[in-house]
């Protein structure tokens, strides 16, 4: 058997964690076993579908890396398959036509529900040797209903959850295909799976009580079940259903924050599966490890601060030159100057290690792309008559240095020693008058990236 999966996601809102981690699984498990990854957009809800919906997972999957081998399907576009299904099901009596108004249904349940017992359709129209039907109101278009069985189990072995059992008591005759002839999601997603061979099915479990209705369908039609796997939700920080307020966004929301794709995918791998205590890994080794037995039961919770951890990691271990590309955009929005400023490639090897997000790397450059501005309090507090002396001497003896790392740490440490100083009283004013902040990496790497010409130029104003 060759594995065939499918992501098949609702283009009714954007791709958020929950829909890109499902994505995940299922394209990892086809990978794992040299199956086929296959996207299929379910845009039959005409009222929120949008085109704009339908990119942005197309978007949020292709920076994923989430490539399919198959699609993207359009269900709107396999109209005329799913009324031919209908129509068959029709003749052999595993569907039937139902002239009951949204109104009679309505107040049939309501009875039901007086009654105390379920709310469900009572099978008025449900054709039975025997039975007399209702006389075919005029001028009303019916809805088509599936014949469910009224007998017996749908039991299936959930490759996450177990065995699952579900009595066909608890299940009425479903509705496939609207008075307009429109076919209903979960008969769509039947015929779809039918249609693509899919083998696997890994789904949400906000799923699972679809999952009966979609089994007794693909039975009636006389089709091969797939295994079915319902992963848990993603719950927020606070322990509730995962919300915009955190992680609950557009997928397309990271990289505008700053985040790499490797670094979601590996976080997104982790909610909910493991792999022994491993925490950081490639895409290559999760599509080799992953199977469906280490998924767990329980919901996973979404943890901020271990997706900033990751990221920070994956920046700390990108190529410069990548990571010079991705700033770029936030430099010029922000007004950076190049003119006379050290090589991006530099300025990133310096500071990456530090940086959660690209964002944050970004704003973190800017000192070595804009004119220092010391603040005039800050000045007063650490330009000492002291302090003014040192800088005049280390200017003085700049001249006639090499200009690197380890021979600008040896004249800051000889001024501090000449002139009884500690480290703060000479690096603080130093760090002031040539970037116009107290806090950067290094006082001698910083220096060193500048070059002489602007370090000496930028403390000439405030020297002896």
């Amino acid at each position: 058997m060759t594995v065939r999966t499918r992501f098949a996601p609702s283009p009714t809102g954007y791709l958020h964690l929950g829909g890109a981690r499902t994505a995940l699984f299922a394209w990892a498990y086809a990978r794992r076993f040299g199956g086929t990854f296959i996207l299929r957009i379910e845009d039959t809800d005409l009222e929120r579908s949008t085109p704009e919906a339908v990119q942005a997972i197309i978007d949020g999957m292709q920076w994923l890396g989430l490539k399919h081998d198959e699609g993207p399907f359009y269900q709107m576009q396999r109209m005329d398959r799913y009324r031919e299904v209908i129509a068959q099901m029709l003749v052999d009596g595993a569907a039937y036509h139902c002239y009951c108004s949204p109104e009679e249904v309505e107040a049939m349940r309501n009875r039901q529900r007086a009654a105390g017992e379920k709310p469900r359709y009572d099978g008025t129209w449900r054709p039975e040797p025997g039975k007399v039907l209702p006389a075919v109101p005029d001028g009303v278009k019916p809805v088509v209903r599936f014949r469910n069985p009224l007998e017996g189990d749908v039991s299936w072995d959930d490759a996450v959850k177990g065995t699952i059992t579900i009595s066909n008591r608890e299940l009425d005759d479903l509705v496939i295909a609207r008075p307009d002839g429109t076919p209903t999601y979960n008969f769509c997603v039947v015929v779809d799976d039918w249609d693509m061979r899919i083998t696997h099915v890994i789904r949400g479990d906000d799923h699972v009580n679809n999952t009966p209705r979609q089994i007794n369908i693909l039975k009636a039609l006389g089709a091969q079940l797939p295994v079915y796997g319902h992963v848990p939700m993603i719950l927020g920080a606070d322990g509730e259903k995962l919300s915009k307020r955190h992680g609950a966004v557009s997928v397309m929301e990271y990289p505008a924050q700053g985040y790499l794709p490797e670094a979601m995918l590996n976080y997104l791998a982790r909610l909910g599966w493991s792999h022994g205590d491993d925490e950081i890994f490639s895409m290559a080794q999760f599509c080799a490890w992953f199977d469906l037995d280490h998924l767990t039961k329980s919901p996973a919770q979404f943890n901020p601060e271990k997706l900033a951890w990751l990221n920070n990691h994956y920046i700390k271990h990108s190529d410069n030159p990548r990571l010079a590309a991705l700033v770029m955009p936030q430099l010029m929005r922000d007004g950076a100057k190049f003119e006379h400023a050290p090589a991006l490639e530099e300025v990133i090897a310096l500071l990456k290690d530090r940086a959660n997000t690209v964002n944050e790397l970004a704003d973190a450059m800017m000192l070595f792309y804009r004119e220092p501005k010391p603040d005039a309090t800050l000045l007063q507090q650490h330009l000492t008559d002291t302090a003014r002396s040192a800088l005049t001497s280390f200017a003085a003896a700049a001249q006639g240095i090499d200009w690197t790392k380890e021979a600008i740490a040896a004249l800051i440490k000889q001024v501090i020693t000449d002139y009884a100083m500690k480290m703060p009283q000479l690096a603080m004013p130093l760090r002031l008058l040539v970037t116009g902040q107290l806090q950067t990496p290094s006082v001698d790497a910083v220096l060193a990236l500048f070059g002489r010409e602007v370090v000496l130029h930028r403390l000439a104003p405030y020297l002896k």
